[in-house]
């Protein structure tokens, strides 16, 4: 077996020269330390970076490692983070994870999304339109790319969008690493009391939505209104700015390669394939998926002791050369992309990958053919990209069209 120094406190973020790149480095680790120690924390953590594809699926896959945030060794994004309430289960292990997951499975199979699709599709033209009214040049994010996820998150929910603005303030605060302690309970906590009061109001309002139907779980005894409040509220915050980041994002990928921008208005299968690619390319999720083994395990010829915590940046491992030839190559045509890890992989992989798919091959799309024109209003360089979150985007797009 092998060992690796460790290395210095290390930020797991793109830096503004190449914002759609991984920093070289993690290349140079690749290749070089694929399973190696990095400094969190001032250096009073120092877990593992696992950086190969192949590796990252073994650590995401095994049940040697726990997902949980509060286990004693985690990696986790600030020092003494709480535990998270059941129905935030992604940072849970199972059973909670696997009874929570269950009771929203059958809402993300795939014919209940593409049931969804039509509604996709209205608020995108909804919100393009009223793009083109203004006079340019205008904030894509603002006017488009953050409320169209939560206009649909919301219709799936059954949330009235008049409290968009109230969402879009809680969860920016629950995904902002500057943000002190107190701010994430705070949004935590307003969100939780805003949904429960609208779970007990489905009991006796009942819709066709997400909502009412968690509500009638409760009504059964599987799960309790704080269960179905929390369950909502995690949908809120995963489906809000994930999609958001990676529409503007895409939306940057495609003007930055315009030879590329055909595959995106191919026939459905054409822009399928190439809404993978993007997903491999961009991976958001650039504060690594996060774990702590449970049990000594190896991983790349490293051993890994119980207690230990490990990071995997998905970003770097789909940029992994001995898996995708040409990974730094944007290429809509690219033929083994669907194993890519953008959703994670094993038990924890992204219920909500339905849906964020519908949405990306709907809009995208619909983007370039409304906007054929469509161009980013200043150098890229003054594009100012969201550095210090768990989720990877850009704050605000100045686009004319």
């Amino acid at each position: 077996m092998t060992s690796s120094p460790t290395l210095p406190a290390f930020t797991l973020t793109r830096p503004q020269a190449a914002p759609l790149d991984p920093p070289p480095l993690y290349a140079q680790l690749r290749e070089e330390q694929p399973v190696t120690r990095v400094s969190l924390w001032e250096g009073r953590l120092t877990p593992w970076l696992v950086t190969r594809w192949e590796d990252a699926r073994a650590v995401l896959g095994s049940p040697a490692f726990s997902s949980d945030p509060a286990h004693p060794g985690a990696p986790t994004f600030r020092e003494g983070q709480p535990q998270n309430p059941r129905g935030f289960f992604a940072s849970h292990d199972d059973p909670i994870h696997a009874a929570m997951r269950r009771t929203l499975t059958r809402e993300f199979m795939v014919k209940r999304i593409n049931e969804l699709r039509p509604a996709i599709a209205r608020l995108t033209d909804e919100l393009l339109t009223g793009l083109t009214e203004l006079s340019g040049p205008a904030d894509f994010v603002e006017h488009f790319a953050l409320p169209l996820p939560s206009l649909v998150i919301c219709e799936l929910l059954g949330v009235p969008y008049e409290d968009h603005p109230f969402f879009q303030e809680q969860s920016k605060a629950l995904v902002d690493l500057n943000a002190p302690a107190e701010e994430s309970a705070r949004a935590f906590a307003n969100l939780g009391e805003y949904l429960l009061g609208l779970v007990r109001t489905k009991h006796t309002t009942p819709g066709n939505d997400v909502v009412t139907r968690l509500a009638a779980q409760v009504d059964g005894g599987v799960i309790t209104d704080q269960d179905a409040a929390d369950l909502s509220a995690f949908l809120l915050f995963a489906g809000h700015e994930t999609t958001a980041n990676m529409i503007a994002l895409s939306t940057i990928t495609l003007l930055s390669h315009p030879d590329q921008i055909p595959h995106i208005l191919g026939g459905p299968d054409q822009v399928a394939s190439a809404v993978e690619e993007l997903l491999r390319y961009l991976s958001i999720v650039h504060g690594g998926l996060r774990r702590t083994a449970v049990e000594d395990v190896t991983i790349g010829g490293v051993t890994l002791h119980a207690g230990e915590g490990v990071i995997v940046p998905v970003h770097v491992a789909n940029r992994d050369p001995e898996f995708f030839s040409n990974p730094d190559d944007l290429d809509l045509e690219r033929a083994n992309v669907r194993q890519h890890l953008a959703f994670g992989y094993g038990i924890h992989q992204c219920l909500g990958q339905p849906l964020a798919r519908a949405e990306l091959q709907i809009v995208l799309p619909e983007v370039f053919r409304r906007l054929p024109r469509l161009k980013i209003a200043v150098p890229m360089e003054e594009v100012a990209f969201k550095q210090a979150t768990a989720v990877y985007g850009v704050r605000e797009l100045p686009v004319t069209w």
